[in-house]
């Protein structure tokens, strides 16, 4: 399961679990769309394809809340 990463690694924006606009590597390394697009797409991580991240809404957000680690660190 997605850890559902609360904030962007590079600028710290806010990415709220249930809705779009977050795209993550196969680490889970997590980007708003603006440092994604910066980024053409790549994780600065571990050089991985950058692709959006699914919602997580309902009754399975409830069940499985999303982290709440930040993980910028301006």
């Amino acid at each position: 399961m997605l850890e559902m990463r609360p904030d962007c690694e590079r600028c710290g924006t806010d990415l709220a679990p249930d809705e779009g606009g977050a795209f993550i590597c196969s680490f889970e390394c997590t980007y708003c769309a603006d440092c994604a697009d910066a980024l053409d797409e790549r994780c600065p991580n571990c050089g991985g394809e950058l692709l959006d991240r699914p919602a997580r809404v309902g009754k399975a957000l409830a069940n499985n809340p999303a982290s709440t680690e930040r993980r910028f660190k301006g």
